[in-house]
């Protein structure tokens, strides 16, 4: 986990997404999905 994003350095999500994933209904789901790339590369920039 990276302590200033609260993001995954893996998956990307946060552990309250992580947590509640499998009770996520799958429009919920995609949102999400459709920020990780977007975090992925916030946190490469971090490791620059």
């Amino acid at each position: 986990m990276d302590i200033q994003t609260g993001f995954c350095l893996g998956c990307a999500r946060t552990l309250d997404e992580i947590a509640e994933w499998s009770s996520m209904k799958d429009d919920q789901r995609r949102a999400i999905m459709a920020l990780l790339p977007a975090r992925h590369e916030r946190l490469e920039k971090k490791e620059s």
